[in-house]
Order: structure tokens, then sequence, then C-alpha cells
């Protein structure tokens, strides 16, 4: 099953996706720049073999909900996502206000 959910962050509308799937969840939330997701997000790939394509990335260990992945830390970033100021440590919610700039 595929859950969309809009998530509202100071008055600024973001998509909070689900994918059930047996035995995990693929959990992400997205803005018009970029994202913040689950443990499953290869970091390093977007680092390396798509860096043409500077994707805007965070990733989060250890969650299951979308509430989680906004709370938590995230574990790794892209660059792209360190050009913007989103860092390593940051929590997601603050990841994803500085992608709604």
């Amino acid at each position: 099953m595929i859950n969309v959910t809009p998530i509202v962050i100071e008055g600024k509308t973001v998509l909070g996706i689900s994918v059930l799937l047996p035995k995990t969840n693929l959990i992400a939330i997205t803005t018009g720049k970029g994202y913040i997701m689950c443990g499953a997000l290869d970091v390093g790939l977007l680092n390396d073999r798509l860096k043409d394509r500077n994707i805007i990335a965070g990733r989060a260990v250890g969650v299951k909900t979308l509430d989680e992945l906004m709370e938590a830390p995230l574990e790794s970033v892209t660059h792209e996502a360190e050009r913007v100021g989103i860092t390593i440590g940051m929590q997601g919610k603050a990841a994803l206000l500085r992608m709604l700039e």
C-alpha cells in the first residue's frame, strides 16, 4: 500500500510518502527542491553515480513513521544538500525548511 500525506510546516505543504512493504516501510518527505528519507536511501549512489543530477537529499536511520523522520537527525546528506546548508545531525524538519527556502 502507498500512502501520500500532505504535511504543513510553517504554513508550507510538503508531501509525506509511505510505501508499506512486507517486513519494512519506505518513508520519505519531499519538497519541490529535495527530500529526506529513511535508511533505504543510498546517499553514496546519489553523490557518486548520480552526481550530475545535483540531488538535495538526506537520510535518517531507525525511523518508522513520517513523524519520526521529521524529528530524527540526518545520518548522511548529499553534497548538494550540504551546498544549501543541510548538514549531518540536522533534524529532518529543519532540513525540509531549508529545502522550502
